[in-house]
């Protein structure tokens, strides 16, 4: 009686355990993007999934979308032009959640392959060949079905292999299986009991627990929030069940060049790929496309601060943009007329004509009072923060006068300083508060151009015209 009452006492701790695994976001700048915000017919609505007003854009970008899902042409190369803090990233992000997690979707910045122990071409490739996936599938043989009875037969003497029989049934048949010390480990790992359905991979023999039996529903009168039932399986125990893997050209180029295979994708350190891996990674994959074993699942490659490559660079991607493997590439850059990197010359968006020639170019235009209103408002929300209407008012006049991000990143402290005042809401006296403390673009170099005679390695002449080069030489002469 004594071990019969300490049992439930024993169990009541285990309570807490179905909070075990907990969920961890961060707040991000573009975590409030759900998508582009299109209807069925491409328009756009003015504010949907995040997105707020660029409408002319994300129609454009909802057109690439869908050759991009149709994945039957290769080498389509998109720029998002405009000026700074006009949402170019913020539709290159609706993109990829528009597209979902089975598209291949890699984002890199410009300066990212300078940092890089290769050569910045195989950085590219690198970029490519992860933007590529290919979706394998295979068979595999499974047997399926709900356990009627575990029996484990224990050896006498205390050591030696354990033995026991596995009962499994479906709606049609029952068959009892001979276990091996192997199977029992597993079982007893997965905590399988009678009432749960299972499923047994024949060639690995991993056992996958797919829930309870709804015929055990009414076994216990408590059960966790975990608890899962499911229809206890049909027709024959062994099936045959076609299995799907998906990754991407990299990762097959790491397995296959490094001596420590996989790790190295772990590692980090996958270094330069012989161009003859790939080719004979590409030959096996053309072999299993032929044969109906695998597809090609086109990604998107997404460069932002494109101005950054330099000549060499450009002259690859007009090459690679060529090649049937080749992902759709999305471009964004905030630069008007300015020097393409490696040359002394001059290009629109500091790119060479003859790549621009190949892309298609979507403007981005700066948002109105009413735009700008909405995006702090979906900002507000996303930070869980309460701002009277006034407060709002005065945070998107601020964000006018100076800029967008400026104002984005007074929502969190302005946030902060209500609480310290014990407030509930954030009003026009915390908008203030932070705006002294904060200086913007505009303020700061008003200072620096007040004070900068006593900063160190001042260059600007006090009277106009003399002494050092101003930014506009330096960007002439570099």
């Amino acid at each position: 009686p004594v071990l019969t009452a300490a049992a439930p006492a024993a169990a009541a701790p285990r309570v807490p355990e179905t909070q075990d695994i907990t969920r961890i976001e961060r707040i991000g700048a573009h975590s409030h993007i759900r998508g582009l915000g299109l209807d069925d017919a491409l328009e756009a609505r003015m504010v949907s999934q995040g997105m707020v007003g660029q409408t002319n854009a994300r129609r454009a970008a909802g057109v690439i979308l869908q050759i991009i899902r149709e994945g039957k042409i290769a080498g389509r190369a998109l720029l998002i032009a405009g000026q700074p803090g006009t949402g170019k990233t913020a539709i290159a992000m609706g993109m990829a959640q528009s597209l979902g997690p089975d598209t291949p979707f890699t984002m890199i910045s410009g300066s990212e392959i300078y940092s890089l122990e290769m050569s910045r071409t195989e950085a590219l490739s690198q970029a490519f060949r992860r933007s590529i996936g290919v979706r394998i599938k295979e068979e595999t043989e499974i047997i399926e079905g709900e356990v009627v009875e575990i029996q484990i037969d224990k050896p006498a003497a205390g050591s030696g292999d354990k033995r026991g029989k596995l009962t499994l049934k479906t709606t049609e048949m029952e068959t009892i299986y001979d276990l091996g010390a192997k199977m029992i480990d597993g079982l007893q790992k997965e905590r399988v009991q009678a009432g749960d359905v299972v499923t047994i991979d024949k060639a690995s023999g991993k056992i996958s627990k797919l829930g309870r039996s709804f015929t055990r529903a009414r076994d216990y009168d408590a059960m966790g929030a975990s608890t899962k039932f499911v229809q206890c399986p049909e027709g024959e125990l062994q099936k045959r069940k076609e299995v799907v893997h998906t990754v991407s050209l990299h990762e097959m180029d790491v397995i296959n060049s490094r001596a420590q295979g996989f790790l190295a994708l772990f590692a980090g350190d996958t270094g330069e790929i012989k161009q003859e891996i790939r080719e004979q990674i590409d030959q096996k994959v053309s072999e299993w496309r032929e044969e109906g074993k695998a597809e090609i699942v086109p990604g998107v490659l997404f460069i932002d601060e494109v101005h950054m490559l330099d000549i060499e660079c450009y002259s690859f991607l007009n090459r690679a943009l060529e090649s049937p493997m080749a992902p759709v590439l999305v471009f964004a850059t905030n630069r008007g007329i300015t020097r393409i990197r490696g040359t002394n010359y001059k290009g629109p968006h500091g790119m060479p004509i003859d790549l621009l020639d190949r892309l298609l170019i979507i403007s981005t235009e700066p948002y109105t009072e009413k735009e700008v209103s909405q995006i702090l408002h979906i900002r507000c929300e996303e930070e869980d923060v309460e701002m009277s209407d006034d407060a709002q008012e005065l945070l998107t006049k601020i964000a006018i006068e100076t800029s967008l991000r400026y104002a984005i990143h007074m929502i969190c402290t302005a946030s902060l300083v209500c609480t310290k005042r014990k407030g509930t809401e954030v009003d026009m006296q915390d908008i203030k508060k932070v705006y002294s403390l904060f200086s913007d673009v505009k303020r700061s170099t008003q200072y620096m151009m007040e004070y900068q005679h006593e900063f160190m390695f001042s260059e600007i002449a006090a009277p106009e015209g003399e002494g050092g080069a101003t930014e506009g030489d330096a960007m002439k002469t570099d």
